[in-house]
């Protein structure tokens, strides 16, 4: 029998199988990250939107809201109806340059303020325009709305004569006493939930672990040993 031999003049021994390659043991921050329970993005966003909600609320400068209210009269002889049309139509003009121009010189500001700061609203079934202002003062906001509603009955007493309707001042705004802008408590509540939102949407995306990995790495297998030929089996035979 031909001994088949290889260049060195050796015979060639038996082949050793490859061995499978070991993983790598975890990191330690990727135990960290795998030990975290999996509710911890909603929990941290809740913490996260509530801080920045509250934060929000305690660094805003405060604001205050006043309300004037003024009422379209009906002249003797008028249709009553008449005056409810007219009271929409002052509310429109209210905010316009022509009336804010004259309210400026009362309020102390200047009218692209009061045009910032002033809104009106009306009724569709009482002929009332609320004229509200809102300022980081609660005496500003007072007199900003007084102005514009003294404003706006003056530029109606001057047509007064063709529209048969007069506008008259109802009540004064109050000084209010306490802001109407939010507090921390409400924005810190509405940051907490939209953070939970998030935190929630968070743990939809996030992908899945097996449940035999227990998050860690797979093992990768080792290559298979090569199959000896038949010639080099007969050879060791």
């Amino acid at each position: 029998m031909t001994e088949i031999r290889t260049h060195d003049g050796q015979a060639p021994g038996p082949r050793r199988p490859a061995t499978a390659a070991r993983p790598r043991p975890a990191s330690r921050s990727g135990v960290r990250a795998g030990s975290l329970p999996p509710w911890s993005p909603l929990v941290a966003g809740v913490l996260v939107g509530a801080l920045a909600g509250g934060g929000y609320g305690l660094l805003r400068t405060p604001q205050y809201t006043a309300t004037s209210y003024v009422v379209a009269v009906p002249a003797k002889g008028a249709d009553p109806a008449s005056a409810l049309g007219y009271a929409q139509a002052y509310g429109r003009v209210a905010t316009q340059l022509a009336v804010l121009g004259d309210a400026q010189v009362w309020a102390g500001v200047p009218a692209a303020t009061l045009r910032e700061s002033v809104r009106t609203a009306t009724s569709p079934d009482a002929p009332m325009v609320a004229v509200t202002a809102t300022a980081a003062r609660p005496d500003l906001a007072t007199d900003m709305a007084d102005a514009v509603a003294r404003a706006l009955t003056r530029h109606a007493a001057a047509t007064e004569d063709a529209t048969r309707v007069a506008l008259r001042q109802f009540a004064r705004a109050v000084e209010p006493a306490e802001p109407s802008s939010p507090p921390a408590a409400l924005t810190g509540l509405v940051g907490a939930c939209a953070g939970g939102l998030l935190g929630a949407l968070g743990l939809l995306v996030r992908p899945r672990r097996s449940p035999d990995g227990a998050g860690r790495p797979a093992a990768v297998p080792g290559p298979s040993p090569a199959p000896v030929p038949a010639a080099d089996a007969r050879g060791q035979s």
